[in-house]
């Protein structure tokens, strides 16, 4: 494991897949923690595409292409092609990690380079991602993570949840893919307003993030402490995700910054794009709230 500190703040990294596999502040957890392998997709970075693809097939360029089925259940691509792999690091200070790895081969056409940095200052955990085209072709790509915020000491049912979304993604029940285009948020999806998620079940693709003073929020609140979970205005979709059994914990939720939503590489829904050469970077972060 690798480890960084910033006074009383502490993240640990594991360079299995470069996923966070802790964040604390004083002792005070702002994200679940773990032992072994990561329960639920935890701290996974999810490039070059979040969440599925539908069949593990897309078309580049009018060519079909065939991604390694990864959800064998559902017969689809899911979470991207660098959560399980062995990451370099590139730099490990006192309060800063960075990390890179190839995005190549299982299907995937164009190979990438994929940074990500962890960085602890006076305003918490910044968590910076960078993408690189460094094949011969034009392609497209999405990044996405799945952290598990956690309100302090809070339980998760006893914690409100509030999102910067205004839209909702209906999808298959079975399949768990898009039925059809977003939805403004209603009822049940509302979160507009915080929303305690007791008896809360979700697993849920959010979009229509709109910024405050520039950054995108999600914001978990209870009696033990608070966390914003902050985002640069391209990780426009958000997935939640609940579930009744994280190891030690119970009840979690997973508020997943993405910059497009399930199957984008067949939707061609905010997808980004990358030429020969060119690189994509973005951030996002988790403050602690009093």
């Amino acid at each position: 494991m690798l480890e960084i500190a910033h006074g009383a703040a502490r993240a640990v990294i594991d360079p299995d897949g470069a996923g966070l596999k802790a964040f604390d502040v004083g002792g005070v957890p702002y994200v679940e923690t773990y032992e072994g392998e990561p329960p639920s997709g935890s701290g996974s970075v999810l490039v070059p595409w979040p969440n599925r693809v539908a069949g593990g097939k897309w078309t580049l360029d009018g060519v079909e292409q065939q991604l390694e089925i990864t959800e064998p259940a559902r017969g689809n691509a899911i979470h991207g092609l660098v959560r399980r792999a062995v990451w370099n690091v590139v730099e490990h200070t006192g309060s800063l990690i960075s990390l890179e790895v190839p995005v190549a081969g299982f299907g995937w056409p164009v190979e990438l380079r994929t940074t990500i940095t962890y960085a602890l200052d006076d305003n918490g955990l910044t968590v910076s991602h960078g993408v690189q085209n460094v094949g011969d072709a034009r392609t497209p790509f999405g990044v996405g993570t799945h952290p598990f915020p956690r309100a302090g000491l809070s339980s998760t049912d006893e914690s409100s949840m509030s999102l910067a979304a205004t839209t909702v993604l209906p999808v298959d029940p079975d399949s768990l893919l898009p039925t059809g285009p977003a939805v403004p948020v209603s009822g049940d999806y509302d979160f507009r307003v915080a929303r305690l998620l007791d008896g809360v079940q979700l697993d849920t693709a959010f979009g229509g993030c709109e910024p405050v003073d520039g950054l995108v929020r999600h914001v978990l609140r209870g009696p033990g402490g608070g966390v914003e979970l902050w985002a640069d205005p391209d990780f426009k979709w958000v997935q939640v995700y609940t579930t009744a059994e994280f190891p030690g914990r119970g009840r979690a939720v997973a508020i997943e910054p993405m910059t497009c939503p399930p199957d984008a590489l067949n939707s061609g829904v905010d997808l980004l794009w990358l030429a020969p050469g060119e690189s994509w970077a973005g951030r996002w972060g988790l403050r602690p709230l009093s």
